[in-house]
C-alpha cells in the first residue's frame, strides 16, 4: 500500500508545486533549475511523510476508508486539474473539471474502493 501511495503522491507534489508557485508566482525566467529543484525537494519530503504515516494508520474501517478517499481524491483532483492544461492548454476553465468533478469523484469513489478493501481484507480473518 505504501509503494502504489508513494508512486501518486511524489509525481503529483512535484507537478504542482512547479506548475503551481514556481512557473506563475516566482519570476523564475533564466533560473529554471531552481523551480526543479524546489520541486524536487517538496515532493521528496512529501514521498517521506507519505512512507512514515501510511505504515502508522490503523488498520480500522473508517481510517482504511479515509486513506482510500483521499488518495483517490488527490490523483482525480490532480488529473483533472493539471490534465487539461497539459492537453488542452487553451481551454480557460479546464481546471475546474478538477476542482468540481474528478475531485469530489474520487473521493467518493477511493471511500468506497476503501470500504471494500477493508471488507475483503477482513472477510479473510477467521
Amino acid at each position: 500500500m505504501r509503494i502504489i501511495t508513494l508512486i501518486f503522491v511524489v509525481p503529483a507534489t512535484y507537478y504542482f508545486i512547479y506548475w503551481l508557485p514556481c512557473s506563475s508566482l516566482l519570476p523564475l525566467d533564466e533560473q529554471q533549475w531552481i523551480a526543479s529543484v524546489l520541486s524536487l525537494a517538496c515532493a521528496v519530503a512529501a514521498g517521506w511523510f507519505v512512507w512514515v504515516k501510511v505504515v502508522s494508520v490503523s488498520n480500522g474501517a473508517i481510517s482504511t476508508i479515509m486513506l482510500g478517499a483521499v488518495l483517490f481524491g488527490g490523483i482525480g483532483f490532480t488529473g483533472g486539474f493539471f490534465g487539461p492544461m497539459i492537453f488542452a492548454p487553451g481551454a480557460n476553465l479546464g481546471p475546474l473539471l478538477g476542482i468540481f468533478i474528478t475531485g469530489p469523484a474520487g473521493f467518493v469513489l477511493g471511500g468506497i474502493a476503501g470500504f471494500i478493501y477493508w471488507t475483503v481484507k477482513n472477510s479473510k480473518r477467521p
